[in-house]
C-alpha cells in the first residue's frame, strides 16, 4: 500500500454535512435479465467449436511477443514452447479457466454503486478509445475538457452504472501523463465505478496504487476492470500481457477481449471466427490463473464484419449479431462473465445509419446475456469519435434494454383482469381504476424523443433529434454537481500524481 493511501481521513462534521447536501443522482440499478437468452448454436455446434479451439491451442498454438516471463510461466505449466509460441496441451486452458470466478463485484467509492459483474447481470460503461470527438461544431481531436465533459454526463445518466475507461484520447495531454488525467476525473468527477490504464504495464500499476489511495487500501477487493485486447489472430503482446499480469496479481480484473474484423483478422465463416475467439480467450484467461488463481477476468468479444469492397469495418450486420450470440454461449459453458456489443455503427453522423446499426448491437448484446457492455454509448465512426449528442441519445435508449430484460409481469396485476371487467365490450381504459393505478409506470419513458403534436412541434423550431439531444445534454450540464471526495484522499491522489510525473519527462508515443 503507498504511504498516502494510509493518512487519516478528515473534513469532520463540515464534510459529513457536504456529502448530506450533495445532489442525489439516482442511477437504475444494475439490470437483472428475466428474460431467456437467445441461443444461435446447438449442442453439436458448440463442440465443433469448442474441440476445434482445443486444436488450434495445441496444434497451432498462440504467440507471448516480447515476453520472456510469460513464456517461463507457461513452460513450468508445462506448456511446449518453441521461440514465442506457446502450445498448451488439450484440456489444459480450459482447466485452467475453471479457476476465475463466475461473478465478481467491482467496488465504486459509492458503495451504492458497485457492480456484480457476471451471472444474470449486465452493467453499462461507455464509449471508449476514440481519438477525435464530434459535436455540433463538427469533428476535431479530443481534449481532457472534453474528457471530463463526458465523465459528467456518465455521471448524470440514470441508465449507465459505469464511468467508463478511455471515454476518448485527450490528446493535448502527453501519452505517458494522460493516464492520470483520466483516472483523476473518474475518481473525482464521478463516485461510479471505472477502468484502469492499459497502454503500459507501469500505468496500470500507477491505477492500482492510486486506487489504494483512494479507497483507503484494496485489500483484494476489485476496484478496476480493464480492457486487455488481444493482438488477433493468436498474439498477444508485451503491453496488454504486461497489464493484464500488473491486474492479475493485484486482484483487479481484466476483459481478455479479441479484436476481431472478420475476413482480416478472423475467417470470414462465423463457426471460424467464434473458433479462434475462443481460444483466444481461454490462452489469456488461464494464463492470468497462472499469475494468481481466482483473479477476476471477463471473456470478451469485441467482433465485427469487413465491407470486402472498401476493406472498411461494418456494424450492426446479422453476421457480427450471430457472433455476439454464439460467444455468449460459449462464455457461459466456461462459466465466465461475458463482455460485448455496444452502441456500435459505422456512420460518420448520428443519422438513421447510426440509429439502425446502433440498435442491432444493443438487441444482440442483451439477448446474448451480455455481462458487462462497454461502448453502450456515444460511439461513431466505427469507434473513431466519440460523438456528445449521441452519448445523450444512446444513453436515452438504454432505458429499453432495462425494461426489456424485467420480462412480461404476470402477476395479477399483469394479468389485468380487473380492468377487463371494468370497462367491457366498446369502452375505454384511460379512466378506469386499473389505469389510473399504473400509469405512471405501464410504458417506458424516453427523456430525449419527440412524441408533441406536429403543430407543436414545428413551433418549437422543428428540432430534429441531435438538437434535442443537445438541450439535453446542456441541461445534464448545468445540474451537474461534483460528488464529495475526502479532502484528505483528494490530497493523497494530488500528491501521488505529482511525484509521479516529476519522475517522468513528456512521451508523445
Amino acid at each position: 500500500m503507498v504511504e498516502t493511501a494510509r493518512r487519516k481521513r478528515g473534513g469532520g462534521g463540515a464534510a459529513r454535512r457536504a456529502a448530506r447536501t450533495s445532489q442525489k443522482v439516482v442511477t437504475a440499478p444494475v439490470i437483472q435479465r428475466r428474460i431467456a437468452d437467445y441461443e444461435v448454436l446447438n449442442e453439436e455446434a458448440l463442440e465443433i467449436i469448442e474441440r476445434n479451439a482445443e486444436t488450434v491451442l495445441e496444434e497451432i498454438g498462440v504467440a507471448f511477443v516480447e515476453n520472456p516471463a510469460a513464456l517461463k510461466r507457461w513452460k513450468e505449466a508445462g506448456a511446449d514452447v518453441q521461440g514465442e509460441r506457446v502450445r498448451l496441451p488439450r484440456g489444459m486452458a480450459r482447466e485452467l479457466c475453471a479457476k476465475a470466478p463466475s461473478t465478481f463485484t467491482q467496488i465504486a467509492r459509492n458503495p451504492e454503486r458497485s457492480v456484480e459483474i457476471g451471472g444474470r447481470n449486465l452493467v453499462l460503461a461507455p464509449v471508449y478509445g476514440p481519438p477525435f470527438v464530434r459535436d455540433a461544431g463538427g469533428r476535431r481531436y479530443a481534449t481532457i475538457e472534453d474528457f471530463r465533459t463526458f465523465v459528467k454526463l456518465g455521471h448524470q445518466s440514470p441508465w449507465l452504472h459505469h464511468s467508463g475507461g478511455t471515454v476518448c484520447e485527450p490528446t493535448d495531454i502527453p501519452v505517458n501523463r494522460r493516464h492520470f488525467d483520466m483516472l483523476m476525473a473518474h475518481m473525482t468527477l464521478t463516485d461510479k465505478p471505472f477502468m484502469g490504464a492499459v497502454t503500459e504495464p507501469s500505468r496500470a500499476r500507477d491505477s492500482i496504487e492510486m486506487c489504494d489511495i483512494l479507497f483507503g487500501g484494496l485489500e483484494d477487493r476489485t476496484a478496476l476492470i480493464s480492457l486487455i485486447n488481444v493482438n488477433s489472430p493468436l498474439t498477444f503482446d508485451s503491453i496488454m500481457i504486461g497489464a493484464l499480469e500488473e491486474y492479475a496479481a493485484a486482484n483487479q480484473a481484466c476483459i481478455v477481449s479479441p479484436f476481431i474484423v472478420g475476413g482480416a483478422m478472423a475467417p470470414v465463416s462465423v463457426v471460424g471466427t467464434l473458433t479462434q475467439v475462443l481460444a483466444e480467450v481461454m490462452a489469456g484467461v488461464a494464463y492470468a490463473q497462472l499469475i494468481r488463481p481466482g483473479a477476476p477476468v471477463v471473456f470478451g468479444a469485441f467482433v465485427t464484419s469487413i465491407d470486402m469492397n472498401s476493406g472498411a469495418p461494418t456494424f450492426g450486420t446479422p453476421e457480427a449479431a450471430q457472433i455476439t450470440y454464439g460467444a455468449g454461449q460459449l462464455a457461459r459453458r466456461l462459466g465466465l462473465p461475458y463482455r460485448s456489443a455496444g452502441s456500435f455503427c459505422g456512420s460518420k453522423l448520428p443519422d438513421a445509419q447510426a440509429a439502425y446499426e446502433t440498435a442491432n448491437s444493443l438487441n444482440a448484446g442483451l439477448l446474448s446475456g451480455v455481462n458487462f457492455m462497454l461502448h453502450a454509448c456515444g460511439w461513431l465512426e466505427g469507434g473513431l469519435v466519440a460523438d456528445f449528442e449521441k452519448f445523450v441519445m444512446d444513453a436515452d435508449q438504454l432505458g429499453i434494454l432495462h425494461r426489456m430484460a424485467q420480462g412480461i409481469d404476470i402477476s395479477e396485476a399483469g394479468q389485468a383482469m380487473d380492468a377487463i371487467r371494468e370497462v367491457g365490450p366498446g369502452g375505454h381504459y384511460l379512466g378506469c381504476a386499473h389505469t389510473q393505478a399504473h400509469y405512471e409506470t405501464a410504458f417506458w419513458r424516453t427523456g430525449l424523443l419527440d412524441y408533441k403534436p406536429y403543430e407543436t412541434w414545428l413551433e418549437e423550431g422543428g428540432r430534429d433529434t441531435r438538437a434535442l439531444a443537445s438541450v439535453k445534454m446542456a441541461a445534464m450540464l448545468d445540474s451537474y454537481e461534483q460528488p464529495y471526495l475526502d479532502p484528505a484522499i483528494l490530497d493523497g491522489l494530488r500528491d501521488y500524481v505529482a511525484r509521479r510525473t516529476a519522475e517522468m519527462p513528456d512521451a508523445h508515443i
